[in-house]
């Protein structure tokens, strides 16, 4: 069985925050809490986990990855973001929202869609995630953890070590983070278009559109 870390949601230990790093940077798969739903996670050039995620969740090769980011700053690295999209980016940041930007050459191309070369990106309002972020120094490799046939992602840490069992390294317990799909919005046209509407309130990229 994976291992299974408690952490408070409010106040992280630092030293489990640290172990969980140590997964990470191991090469390991984590699941771990954001401010939408419970995720995978691994490093952004680790291909190994990347597979791993690809066959539980039995995604398409198409499928854009998403990179969790510290802030704003972070996100300029790894996506190319014009004043319009800075804007709205700084308004909605952090958030439960996914934004889908064009991939800069940070980005390694297995985590870009094969043909836009475009990647997802996200800031979440998270103490675990972000005390993650802080100490891993780098964006994680994100998906949601929503398994092939079920419509919601799983939210009980527990239960998600007991379904998931050999097939992840460490999960992080942060407690009930809800079950909701991040917003995720598309701004690669120059014009806001709502992919798909989840936990984010989409009103504001609407009124931007219009």
């Amino acid at each position: 069985m994976p291992q299974l870390i408690t952490v408070h949601p409010v106040s992280p230990q630092p030293r489990l925050i640290a172990q969980v790093v140590a997964c990470l940077t191991g090469g390991g798969l984590i699941v771990y809490p954001t401010d939408s739903s419970y995720a995978f996670g691994c490093r952004i050039g680790d291909k190994q986990p990347l597979d791993r995620i690809r066959q539980i969740r039995s995604l398409a090769e198409d499928h854009n990855f998403t990179l969790v980011c510290r802030d704003l700053s972070e996100i300029a690295i790894y996506a190319r973001v014009d004043n319009a999209a800075y804007r709205l980016l700084r308004a909605c940041t952090p958030g439960p929202y996914t934004f889908i930007l064009q991939a800069t050459r940070q980005v390694p191309r297995r985590l870009q869609h094969p043909k836009r070369k475009t990647v997802g990106l996200r800031v979440p309002d998270n103490v675990i995630a972000q005390a993650l972020l802080s100490a891993l120094g780098e964006p994680i490799m994100s998906s949601t953890l929503a398994l092939p046939g079920e419509d919601m992602p799983l939210t009980d840490a527990r239960e998600i070590r007991e379904v998931l069992a050999e097939r992840v390294d460490l999960i992080v317990d942060g407690g009930y983070c809800g079950h909701a799909l991040t917003t995720v919005v598309d701004l690669t046209e120059g014009v806001p278009q709502v992919v798909r509407v989840g936990k984010g309130d989409p009103e504001p990229f609407y009124t931007q559109a219009g």
